[in-house]
């Protein structure tokens, strides 16, 4: 109870703060933060091919490596230098420090956020489908088929440590470390500078922009509008972590243990 206070306590502070900014009088600082973001995730990629060049050029090859585990352990590479940069960076040469308060990590996943997580995903479910019923309508041009690239392919998997491998990257890794970043640290920094509607919509966009294809950016813009309302309404990012996981979930069974669903449904 005492934590659940203390949440509603945050989000009406955050609301007042929110109030008594003019709109658009911080959208100067928005923008950098949301190019931060951004320069931060390109700069991780940046460093991890660096250090693949580098012990290219001394002659060591990973060709033998699994493949499987080998974009595994890039993935959790990249989203640790990920926070790492966007985090830390700022505050080791700044000191520009980022609280559990801006992050939504001011206390552990309740029984509440278990509960709003499959209620969220009912909602964005249905918003998906309607917004890409409706870009298939007045946007025919894009290619909504187009299968989703996840650096994992299906063909490659021969093993049962290799499928495990790929729901934990998917499944636990990637909805963690994407809702620290852009639901923790992104929202929880603009929500302090612009309104509530501003900042839900640059997280949105920039989440879906960094996903890279059309088809995959429209369904996560949707996913991010309800995981922003979920951060907004808790204080906390669980409620979306359990969402994102329960979404990253359902495309791990699809994609990878029954696809010829997909195909059943004419998806």
């Amino acid at each position: 109870m005492l934590a659940n206070l203390s949440d509603n306590q945050e989000v009406l502070h955050m609301d007042k703060v929110s109030k008594d900014k003019k709109p658009f009088s911080g959208l100067g600082k928005a923008t950098l933060l949301a190019i931060w973001t951004v320069v931060g995730f390109g700069a991780a990629q940046a460093v991890l091919f660096g250090i693949f060049f580098v012990l290219g050029s001394l002659g060591i090859s990973f060709t033998t490596v699994n493949q499987t585990v080998l974009n595994t352990v890039i993935s959790a590479v990249v989203y640790v230098l990920t926070l790492l940069i966007v985090i830390g960076l700022p505050w080791w040469l700044k000191k520009y420090k980022t609280t559990k308060q801006d992050m939504g990590l001011t206390r552990l996943p309740s029984w509440l956020d278990i509960g709003l997580a499959p209620a969220g995903f009912i909602i964005y479910f249905l918003a998906s489908a309607l917004v890409v019923y409706l870009v298939s309508v007045f946007l025919p041009a894009i290619d909504l088929q187009q299968a989703q690239a996840t650096g994992f392919e299906r063909a490659n998997l021969t093993s049962y440590y290799e499928y495990w491998l790929v729901f934990v990257t998917l499944i636990i890794v990637a909805p963690i470390a994407e809702e620290v970043l852009f639901r923790g640290y992104l929202y929880g920094k603009l929500r302090k500078i612009i309104p509530v509607w501003a900042a839900v919509g640059i997280v949105s966009l920039l989440f879906g922009a960094v996903h890279g294809q059309w088809n995959v950016a429209i369904d996560v813009f949707v996913l991010s509008i309800v995981l922003c309302s979920l951060r907004e309404v808790t204080g906390n990012i669980w409620a979306g972590v359990l969402l994102h996981m329960l979404k990253n979930g359902l495309a791990f069974y699809l994609l990878f243990i029954n696809p010829s669903l997909l195909n059943t449904i004419g998806v």
